[in-house]
């Protein structure tokens, strides 16, 4: 391997100074806007690579992101918004602005990201996660880069069963194409790094959602997604029920009962000794900055939580919290016995894509970022009750996010 580009006693003076300037990609996504306002907020001067949207432009939309956080103006004068792509040749950029990142980039935070499970998206979620980031190590080596923080997944580890260590993972299967992606993205980063002499971290959290205090999120997908499935046909039944008769309900087995919950006749198959692995984003974020800070040579790190969340639980919050009956958790021998009802049927096709991470066996092995975090005091929350009312009243309330930025 060749040497670091700087020392350890370099970058720690660096980094205590806050001179350094760091760039940070899918600065308008979830996990790379608390990063950057968390970092901004540190007193470091942040170049954010972000790209329009739905004629939005990237300025408006890091304006719009900040203002959600609250950042004061005063603040917002330590950053350059970039108008960008990771997927196109030099970021997208003209030669001029490319130019000022090569000669100004110590550090970068990758976490722009395409989260698609589906196949058809194939094209897609390979420009973004693994040309995007190819171009994103370009950078790194032609600047003075001396350290890459990679926003990887604790998925990266396949289609296995047991304990998943803090380590490069060797050829596999995996559930979807964003797990594969991301997988080759942390070989190709490790390998440009070591040649290079570029400290690397990569980060691997599991399922992220809210903020474990306010309900608070950015992003409304994987943990949300089957409760947003599940309002969505309650809602759709009850519709049909108060003003078409009910006929559509009625064949779905659907009814509202004298006590005025909704039946939903749902059979959901968990595995008894799985689960799905949680953490709030405020963890993330507080685990992400631990770790950068007391790990000056890079390494793997899960940023995970300790034990599995058994689905059963979240089931049981989901019918207090909407007022829902009927829904059930069952073996996989369940279905075998009594096969899918017309509901159960359309329910499984919106979750196939989630399914194997509600049932997971996988244990995230946490013996590098464990002992960091222990020293912080930093511990992540249980997932219980009060957590999830929180959460899901707040997607409910800004419409699963359509709302976020209104007004």
């Amino acid at each position: 391997m060749r040497s670091p580009r700087i020392s350890t006693a370099e970058l720690e003076k660096n980094r205590l100074a806050r001179s350094s300037r760091i760039l940070i990609t899918g600065a308008t996504g979830f996990l790379g806007s608390h990063i950057a306002v968390t970092l901004l907020q540190q007193g470091y001067r942040l170049s954010l690579l972000a790209r329009p949207k739905k004629q939005v432009s990237a300025e408006k939309r890091v304006g719009q992101i900040l203002d959600w956080f609250g950042v004061d103006s005063a603040l917002r004068k330590n950053l350059r918004v970039m108008e960008g792509y990771v997927d196109q040749p030099s970021l997208g950029l003209d030669d001029e602005t490319y130019a000022v990142l090569l000669h100004d980039t110590d550090e970068i935070v990758h976490c722009a990201s395409d989260t698609s499970f589906a196949e058809r998206k194939r094209a897609n979620v390979e420009a973004v996660n693994v040309t995007g980031l190819e171009n994103v190590l370009h950078l790194a080596a032609r600047s003075r880069c001396f350290f890459l923080h990679l926003v990887s997944t604790a998925y990266v580890a396949g289609r296995v069963t047991g304990p998943c260590p803090e380590a490069l993972v060797g050829s596999r299967e995996f559930t979807n194409v964003y797990e594969e992606s991301k997988w080759r993205g942390e070989r190709a980063a490790w390998e440009r790094s070591e040649k290079e002499g570029i400290r690397l971290s990569i980060y691997r959290p599991s399922i992220v959602y809210g903020h474990s205090e306010t309900g608070r999120s950015l992003l409304f997908n994987a943990l949300y997604y089957p409760i947003r499935t599940t309002l969505f046909l309650k809602n759709l039944y009850e519709a049909d029920i108060r003003e078409r008769g009910g006929q559509k309900a009625a064949e779905m087995g659907v009814k509202i009962e004298s006590d005025g919950r909704t039946f939903m006749p749902i059979r959901l198959e968990v595995e008894s000794r799985g689960g799905i692995n949680l953490v709030p984003v405020d963890y993330f974020v507080r685990a992400f900055g631990a770790i950068m800070g007391e790990a000056p040579d890079g390494g793997i790190f899960h940023i995970v939580h300790s034990r599995l969340k058994k689905i059963e639980e979240i089931i049981e919050y989901t019918k207090r919290l909407f007022h829902i009956s009927g829904v059930e958790p069952c073996s996989a021998e369940d279905f075998e016995r009594r096969p899918k009802n017309a509901l159960e049927t359309l329910f499984a096709t919106y979750l196939e894509a989630y399914s194997p991470y509600i049932k997971d066996l996988r244990v995230f092995d946490t013996g590098k970022s464990g002992p960091i975090l222990a020293r912080k005091n930093i511990v992540c929350p249980d997932f219980d009750y009060e957590i999830f009312s929180r959460c899901m009243t707040h997607a409910v309330e800004v419409g699963w996010g359509a709302k976020l930025f209104q007004g």
